[in-house]
């Protein structure tokens, strides 16, 4: 249903761009358009049959992977120029409305060289909007370091480092390269806890090994966490946790571990994500999403309590297992943020990225590493916080 879904709209977005190309192009290139428009398209309709029967995972049909990827980009160019176009189209209104309409059928040869100039300003500026965004998505991250002062910091995690990485997307927009890249920046930070909060792969868990390659062995003096986001519950999460627990790399959803430094401790909680309970992609539930009762059942009453916890919105759940900081990440901070000043993650909540507090707790939201849909990102660079914890 999903698949008929998506190729309904390809058709149906295709329909109108064809128009809009008559619209804009001379006469002797109309009869080729829908043949141009098919071929470009043909593999990607091709790849995402295959994905849904499960012959399409990482590293398979590689040629078929990239034309399949062009057509998924030359959708979202697709997209807007019909934003342009129908823009243009309102100006050129606006500014004839007082001029009569051609007799019959006939195009008035002004509007078309409106529509023809229009066209040419919006692709000039997606080309410069897609090298913009693309070299932000694909330069190095962001470091940013952070001290977190507490009241009842216990004394023996005074300078505790702790890294957090998130949505790393590892799949079809982030290869390997990009992760042990990511990899040696956060190493040269020397944490003493790395800590990563969700969407590790794209969609598939045959996604994850550039992710275990890298991060397997990391030099972290008291361990590496994680919990799994929503992407990583778009199929089976279980070669997920099974190859995680086998790099060293331990999964904390609904569950906590301690670590012991100087004679005090502090909880590394997770809670689950609620996509685990959803069985919408697969129609399998693996979870019951975010449980503090059970994330908090080994802690004892005087451990600090840090809890990972992939979506922001769910801050509520990490208060309830006493959680002093929290680290959350989901949002990419907008990752197409186009409007200065305003972040497109206020779509999904208004924790969109950074620092929130509620009396002496905190949540830090990180924009993450990798990109989801289109290799963009725009006034939303790829992040790495650094926090030392300080008694206040």
């Amino acid at each position: 249903m999903l698949f008929l879904t998506g190729l309904v709209l390809i058709f149906l977005v295709q329909w109108l761009h064809l128009r809009l190309l008559r619209l804009e192009l001379p006469s002797r290139y109309h009869r080729a358009l829908p043949w141009i428009l098919g071929l470009i398209h043909i593999p990607l309709i091709l790849f995402a049959g295959l994905r849904i029967i499960g012959l399409g995972g990482h590293g398979a049909l590689p040629l078929l992977r990239g034309m399949a990827r062009g057509g998924f980009y030359f959708q979202a160019f697709t997209v807007l120029h019909l934003l342009a176009g129908m823009a243009a189209e309102g100006l050129w209104h606006l500014w004839s409305r007082h001029k009569p309409e051609p007799p019959g059928e006939a195009l008035d040869p002004g509007r078309r060289a409106f529509l023809r100039t229009a066209a040419l300003a919006s692709t000039g500026a997606a080309v410069a909007f897609g090298a913009r965004g693309a070299r932000e998505a694909y330069g190095d991250p962001v470091i940013t370091r952070h001290e977190l002062a507490f009241t009842n910091l216990p004394p023996g995690l005074e300078g505790l480092r702790l890294a957090q990485l998130s949505d790393l997307h590892s799949g079809p927009l982030v290869g390997p390269e990009l992760v042990r890249r990511w990899r040696d920046l956060t190493a040269r930070e020397r944490p003493d806890l790395l800590l990563i909060t969700g969407d590790l792969v794209d969609s598939r868990p045959d996604e994850l090994g550039p992710v275990v390659d890298a991060f397997a062995g990391f030099p972290a003096a008291f361990g590496t966490f994680a919990v799994l986001g929503n992407h990583d519950y778009f199929d089976d999460p279980r070669p997920i946790w099974r190859d995680l627990e086998a790099a060293g790399i331990r999964c904390v959803e609904n569950a906590s571990a301690l670590v012991r430094r100087n004679g005090s401790t502090l909880a590394v909680m997770g809670l689950q994500d609620p996509m685990a309970r959803n069985g919408r992609f697969r129609r399998m539930v693996f979870g019951p999403g975010p449980r503090p009762a059970e994330a908090t059942r080994d802690v004892p009453v005087d451990a600090f309590r840090l809890c990972l916890n992939h979506r922001p919105s769910e801050w509520e759940e990490a208060l309830t297992a006493g959680a002093r900081l929290t680290l959350s990440g989901h949002t990419h901070g907008g990752q197409i943020n186009p409007i200065p000043g305003v972040s497109s993650a206020h779509l999904i909540g208004p924790r969109t990225q950074g620092f929130y507090r509620q009396g002496e707790d905190v949540l830090y939201v990180s924009r993450g590493l990798g990109v989801v849909g289109l290799p963009l990102r725009i006034a939303a660079p790829p992040e790495i916080a650094i926090f030392t914890l300080r008694r206040a």
